[in-house]
């Protein structure tokens, strides 16, 4: 059975796809929009389940698009063909490339995230704001080899299309759990893993610190950095130095950098 084909900028469909960009209609309907080739694919590697896939042949910017539909048709989702000004309209992104996915939110809890045998390397932050940086933080822990990153009472949400979009679809690799701080800390510290916070005012210099061992690395918001609660919890606050005039990094790029010196230390023989 062909696709159904969509023009009309009235078109019900096209409305409701529009609406998902903000974040009550897309809890409302427990949803969230994929947009992009490598992020479809990427989802659909990992076995999210695709509703719908809406797609428009004159934004494609390759030849790999229709094996993406063939492949996303057989795993189920159901398939609307849109015209190019339409697609257009519903795009989230300024510069489309023809590819629009709608799947299922999902709820992971902290019973999930049990390590096992492996060293456990968790991120944690708190009220990240920007969906951009919440979704650059996932792509990192994903190349640090975190477990999980924890977003713990967050500004924005894990379904922002920003956060798939930064994050290039890792978010459907790294397990991600939102929750609460004080019921965080508690996991953490029923586990033995010890908690480093990050903090401009610390002391102490990262690289100067041991991050060995079952670790959970805290990031503060953007603008506040971190709560009086996790620094006043944490095993040990420490400090990215700085020479310029700024007193602060983006909280990515200091997630990164922490995460790559645990990552740095765990990698000497021996240790």
């Amino acid at each position: 059975m062909p696709p159904e084909k969509i023009s009309s900028l009235q078109n019900p469909r096209l409305k409701e796809l529009v609406k998902l960009r903000d974040r009550r209609p897309r809890d409302e309907a427990g949803v969230f929009l994929i947009e992009g080739y490598r992020e479809i694919r990427r989802a659909l590697e990992k076995g999210v389940v695709l509703q719908d896939l809406y797609f428009s042949p004159p934004w494609f910017l390759g030849e790999n698009e229709p094996a993406l539909l063939a492949q996303a048709a057989a795993a189920g989702a159901t398939l609307f063909e849109v015209s190019k000004d339409a697609f257009g309209k519903a795009a989230y992104r300024e510069r489309p490339d023809g590819l629009l996915a709608v799947a299922p939110q999902w709820r992971r809890t902290l019973a999930s995230l049990e390590p096992g045998e492996a060293v456990p390397l968790f991120l944690v932050v708190e009220a990240i704001e920007k969906p951009g940086n919440l979704g650059t933080i996932l792509r990192s822990a994903d190349a640090a080899g975190c477990q999980a990153v924890i977003v713990c009472d967050p500004v924005t949400d894990l379904f922002n299309p920003n956060v798939v979009r930064a994050s290039t679809g890792v978010v459907f690799s790294v397990p991600c759990v939102v929750e609460e701080s004080s019921r965080v800390l508690a996991w953490l510290r029923g586990r033995g893993i010890r908690i480093v916070a990050t903090t401009p005012g610390a002391t102490a210099v990262y690289t100067r610190s041991d991050l060995r061992g079952p670790l959970a690395i805290v990031m503060g918001s953007e603008q506040y950095g971190l709560s009086d609660f996790w620094l006043g919890n944490a095993d040990l606050n420490v400090r990215i130095p700085m020479a310029g005039q700024a007193d602060s990094l983006n909280v990515a790029m200091a997630a990164t950098i922490a995460l790559f010196e645990a990552v740095r230390q765990r990698s000497i023989p021996g240790s």
